[in-house]
């Protein structure tokens, strides 16, 4: 798997965009809503009479993250506060599972544990085992977190934690640009959100994206991996690339 991921976003249009980045959410366990965060959001004046790019970079390490909630989650409200976060790994589809379980705590503080390993969690995903507490005093967000190179952590996708459960979260390696103001850490609306964004599959192998906001609105996204050039010089190679309609 590459260490690191890259969207690199342009601004086509002819006035400056905000635009936010998100992720699709993981599959869970549990029956309740699933949430989605931003992992980054920020404005972008246009390219032709700016030259400025939002790079956004991150490493596809699974992370395993929990917060408690200050309010019950909403778009355009932030995710919550008090986290904690633990790297763990995901079960593989063959051999033994490593370090794909962790055990949260709430006294007397917010904790996960060192991951241990689990033969009952299914492949391609991690387990939180949830903490015995009282949701009618205080409740907590439990998910999949992300690790963006810049060393910030974010719930990228979570749910309500219901306590003294197992939760098992697969995540995705799907990822959607959109235009809208929702800054890093802000809950926001994947159903209306994501049908018209510019969807980067890191889970079909891809590396880097070159993604444009065109002025109709519409987006086009280049799939790239790293590779050599026919120059022979290191560099991105388009494997493929679309326009959506």
């Amino acid at each position: 798997m590459a260490t690191t991921i890259t969207i690199n976003l342009k601004n086509d249009s002819s006035t400056s965009q905000d635009f936010c980045f998100f992720q699709q959410p993981a599959q869970y366990s549990s029956s309740g809503p699933v949430y989605v965060s931003s992992l980054c959001g920020q404005p972008l004046l246009p390219y032709a009479t700016s030259g400025a790019v939002i790079s956004f970079m991150f490493t596809p390490k699974s992370y395993a993250g929990v917060q408690q909630q200050i309010a019950p989650p909403k778009p355009g409200q932030p995710v919550g506060q008090a986290g904690a976060l633990r790297a763990i790994e995901l079960t593989p589809a063959q051999g033994a599972p490593i370090n794909n379980t962790t055990t949260m705590s709430v006294s007397p503080s917010l904790g996960l544990s060192m991951p241990t390993s689990t033969d009952d969690v299914p492949v391609g995903a991690f387990r939180i085992v949830t903490a015995v507490f009282d949701p009618t005093l205080t409740n907590y967000n439990a998910g999949v977190a992300m690790e963006s190179l810049a060393g910030g952590i974010l719930l990228s996708n979570f749910v309500t934690a219901l306590p003294n459960v197992r939760l098992d979260c697969t995540p995705s390696l799907k990822f959607y640009v959109q235009t809208g103001k929702y800054v890093a850490g802000t809950v926001l609306s994947f159903a209306s959100l994501s049908p018209t964004a510019a969807l980067c599959d890191a889970a079909a192998g891809y590396t880097a994206f070159g993604v444009s906001y065109n002025t109709d609105g519409t987006w086009t996204v280049k799939n790239m991996v790293a590779g050599l050039l026919k120059d022979g010089k290191p560099g991105l190679i388009v494997k493929s690339e679309f326009t959506t309609s």
